[in-house]
């Protein structure tokens, strides 16, 4: 009989066990979660005409004529989001580059206009407005084409530059050739 009594009280206990372990868990009202993401700086940058003919003159008379659209994008999202673009020009050879086959970069004048679209908050500002501003390109010297002042995040501009070829007296006839470089800082 010492068997069966132990048996009933193993049962016992084993149903007293499952009666503590059974109670429900507390209910959670408000579950937090950390959020992070970036935002990615970007570049800045400028993209010029690869090419452009400013058309023909004579010794003597001048060529004027636009570049084509220079767009600078600022995507570096940054706090002060100011930069300066300049601009500066090879002398403009034909031939064998005599000094008759020459055009000094300093006989091209330049100038940026307003701009043509903007984009961003800041200041933006031509470095020629005018035609009456326009100025000599210089081969050693840049010269500022357009501004951006202040400003937050991402921006961009776009003008169309003018270019005029003051053609000296004593140049050759033929095609000159020459690089006008935007760059920006």
């Amino acid at each position: 009989m010492r068997i069966a009594k132990t048996f009933i009280f193993g049962a016992a206990a084993a149903a007293v066990a499952v009666g503590f372990t059974a109670a429900p868990a507390a209910a959670a009202p408000t579950a937090s979660t950390v959020v992070t993401f970036d935002i990615g700086a970007g570049t800045l940058d400028i993209v010029a005409p690869a090419s452009a003919d400013l058309g023909t003159g004579s010794p003597g008379g001048t060529i004027d004529a636009a570049l084509g659209p220079v767009t600078v994008t600022d995507g570096r999202a940054s706090a002060d989001a100011s930069w300066i673009a300049s601009v500066t020009s090879t002398n403009f050879v034909t031939g064998t580059g005599t000094p008759s086959e020459v055009i000094l970069a300093s006989e091209v004048d330049y100038w940026s206009g307003p701009a043509t679209a903007t984009t961003g908050n800041g200041t933006f500002t031509p470095g020629q407005p005018t035609a009456a501003d326009a100025a000599p390109l210089d081969n050693a010297v840049a010269l500022t084409a357009f501004t951006h002042v202040g400003g937050t995040g991402n921006n961009s501009a776009t003008w169309d530059p003018t270019l005029v070829v003051n053609v000296p007296l004593d140049s050759e006839a033929g095609t000159y050739t020459g690089t006008v470089t935007h760059s920006v800082a």
